[in-house]
């Protein structure tokens, strides 16, 4: 039986319409009846989600988790009660930061409670309506005395990305870097991501890792799908992801993909 079920939100969990479609919401709350734990990861904040919480009935309630920061930070629901934290030093974030900045970049900087973001372009602004909030920022400075969990750099030209770590790899050395949603380099400290997430996760609550289903579609899901007992890629699962999945499913994201996983392996 999986008693752990982690699953990553944009183009997994979540609609184009980023909604939660209505069938996976009734799997899982019958998976929730029996037992089963549903937790939702993502590379977002945790204040960020607190709708799609609602959603899948696990909003402000004990014993109920989430994954936020691909994996830099993990939350009990009720009252987002910390459990673990890792944030980037912050020598590190502010280069990070100066150097998108330099190259022209949008830049993103994730503190536990905000997102601040410098040089955001009309398509970045379309693409963040209905997913979270930000401030303006220039000077990451700003931030100081505060935790980052995460810088990232977004580009809609997504192949532009991909050699920037390379570029700035005095830095990109000392991080854990990952790709999502085709427009985002991102940046988490050493060893942390959704992979390290779910393996705390797990210990936290006395899982055993061959007991536990990942679910994603994208480059920073690809740890987590790594780690899980049983890793599983969305219909529309990036393609080099594909090769990690034990299993794929025949419902993308669109078409309650979380609720055909729910189904097969927990129902």
């Amino acid at each position: 039986m999986y008693k752990l079920v982690v699953s990553d939100l944009d183009e997994t969990l979540l609609t184009s319409e980023k909604h939660v479609g209505l069938k996976t919401c009734k799997a899982i709350q019958q998976a929730k009846k029996q037992g089963t734990k549903f937790v939702c990861s993502t590379g977002r904040g945790v204040c960020s989600i607190q709708g799609t919480l609602k959603e899948i009935g696990t909003w402000n309630e004990p014993g109920e988790y989430s994954i936020s920061f691909n994996g830099g930070m993990i939350t009990e629901n009720k009252d987002n009660k910390v459990l673990a934290l890792q944030p980037l030093d912050f020598d590190l974030a502010r280069d990070l930061f100066n150097a998108g900045q330099k190259m022209n970049l949008c830049v993103h900087a994730y503190t536990p409670d905000g997102v601040y973001i410098s040089n955001i372009n009309p398509d970045e602004a379309s693409f963040l309506k209905g997913r979270m909030e930000y401030t303006d920022l220039e000077d990451i400075d700003q931030l100081a005395g505060q935790p980052v969990l995460k810088v990232l750099f977004e580009n809609s030209d997504f192949e532009s990305l991909k050699p920037i770590p390379a570029r700035i790899h005095a830095l990109s050395d000392q991080c854990e870097v990952s790709f999502s949603s085709n427009r985002y380099v991102e940046f988490n400290p050493k060893g942390i991501n959704k992979g390290s997430g779910l393996r705390k996760l797990a210990q936290i609550l006395g899982i055993d890792l061959a007991e536990t289903i990942g679910i994603g579609d994208h480059l920073n899901d690809a740890a987590m799908i790594e780690a899980a007992g049983l890793g599983v890629g969305v219909a529309n699962v990036y393609k080099d992801v594909l090769p990690l999945c034990d299993v794929v499913t025949s419902r993308d994201h669109n078409h309650d993909a979380v609720a055909e996983v729910l189904e097969t392996y927990v129902l």
